[in-house]
């Protein structure tokens, strides 16, 4: 199946699983539990898991599916996997729980460890990023989509930088301090996986991620990001993939809307 035809069922799927979430997000009891990893879960990271679980399946039968939700498949399984949907489906369940509407249903298409479709969908705004690596990206409001793209890096006109709502540091901060002296930096704070779209879209020039996160938290977006004509740069400036190793952490990394700059350069000093 071509790319271009899977694209409207992932999408139809993503504002499904978000009509699940915000039934949730409507009740006083959002159902939170702790993981082992002492991160929250509630029911609606459960009901949105499900739906997309049940329509990737009967959408493109065949095909594997990590999702945050039912991670624990073994390397040696899916170390084999040229081909899978890489799944959050509810990314932001902080956000979720402090009912800030900064929270996302992200998936993506992994092919040999590159995120060729994503979809990122925001529930609460009923916004939708999607993306195809090499055929353009695009973000639907109020039913009209637009094309979107990337853009150029000019620091004398002024530096928008998005950053972590919660994961900030000593990194971190002497990144922005290296932006600050090419131009006026304005620097934006948000949660969940709408960092990077606010790159694709054109409303920022780099988000810096020197903090954890998992790969199921920025593969649908780094595909919209890159179809949109920026990048998505681990921490030695090369484009990040997934399914590399056994491990499911992404290193540091940075989204830029730029691809002409020599970003190793700029900020590695």
């Amino acid at each position: 199946m071509q790319l271009t035809d899977l694209l409207p069922g992932v999408r139809d799927i993503a504002i499904r699983a978000g009509a699940e979430i915000m039934k949730v997000y409507q009740r006083e009891d959002l159902g939170v539990q702790t993981k082992q990893d002492d991160s929250p879960l509630t029911q609606a990271d459960l009901a949105a898991h499900d739906v997309i679980v049940q329509g990737l399946a009967k959408l493109y039968p065949g095909t594997p599916i990590l999702s945050e939700e039912d991670a624990n498949i073994a390397w040696e399984t899916r170390s084999s996997w040229d081909r899978y949907w890489l799944v959050d489906p509810l990314d932001g369940t902080k956000e979720f729980i402090n009912r800030n509407g900064e929270f996302t249903v992200n998936i993506a298409l992994i092919e040999n460890q590159r995120a060729v479709l994503g979809v990122v969908y925001v529930p609460p705004t009923k916004v939708c990023y999607s993306g195809i690596l090499g055929q353009g990206a695009t973000v639907e409001r109020d039913g009209v989509s637009v094309k979107m793209a990337s853009r150029a890096f000019e620091p004398v006109q002024g530096i928008i930088a998005v950053a972590s709502r919660r994961h900030r540091g000593e990194q971190l901060q002497h990144c922005l301090d290296r932006l600050s002296a090419l131009g006026p930096l304005t620097d934006t704070s948000m949660g969940s996986s709408l960092k990077l779209c606010l790159v694709a879209e054109g409303k920022a020039d780099i988000y810096p991620r020197l903090a954890p996160t998992c790969e199921w938290d920025t593969a649908a977006a780094q595909a919209v990001v890159e179809a949109a004509g920026g990048q998505v740069l681990d921490a030695d400036f090369k484009p990040l993939r997934y399914n590399t190793t056994s491990e499911l952490l992404n290193p540091w990394f940075y989204v830029v809307g730029d691809p002409a700059i020599d970003w190793k350069q700029l900020l590695s000093q």
